[in-house]
């Protein structure tokens, strides 16, 4: 586990969301009581964990997803490239699909090779292939997707980006 600090820009967003969530969770228990707002609970934390992860997560209009920042993501290249660079295989887990799309576009720009698998990833057994083989040194996998049938032996490094959260 890696204790990450996000950036101030990153930390007053994160506030701004908190601080609104907050007022809005406690007006809505006020109407109608706890057990009647829980998935409004639920939906404000999974706000602040989108903050935690990239700001741009959030879609929200005030956030620049081009200029926004995330330690988070930037911990995860600092970490993964020198990796890659040893000649390590990592396997990367994220709840969220548009999370790993960003750390796409960084490894892409990084020049480091990768499959993904995703709810949506037609190609399946292609992708694990690739990895197994050693023609790519990451693997992208979203938590829904990867969390049945996969037997990835050649991984030598498990990066979860955002562990698996159940409310329940």
């Amino acid at each position: 586990e890696v204790n990450i600090d996000m950036d101030k820009q990153q930390s007053r967003l994160y506030e701004a969301v908190r601080a609104a969530m907050q007022e809005n969770i406690q007006q809505i228990i006020a109407e109608k009581g706890f057990k009647r707002s829980q998935i409004h609970i639920l939906d404000a934390l999974l706000k602040l964990r989108q903050v935690c992860c990239h700001p741009s997560l959030l879609q929200l209009d005030s956030v620049n997803s081009a200029q926004a920042q995330s330690a988070k993501l930037e911990q995860l290249m600092e970490m993964a490239v020198p990796m890659v660079e040893e000649g390590r295989k990592i396997l990367i887990f994220s709840q969220f699909t548009s999370m790993l799309e960003l750390i796409e576009q960084r490894l892409t720009s990084a020049g480091i090779g990768y499959v993904k698998l995703m709810g949506k990833t037609k190609k399946r057994a292609e992708a694990v292939d690739a990895f197994q083989s050693g023609q790519v040194p990451v693997f992208l996998i979203s938590l829904k997707a990867g969390g049945v049938g996969l037997n990835l032996t050649a991984a030598d490094t498990v990066m979860h980006y955002d562990p698996w959260w159940n409310p329940a």
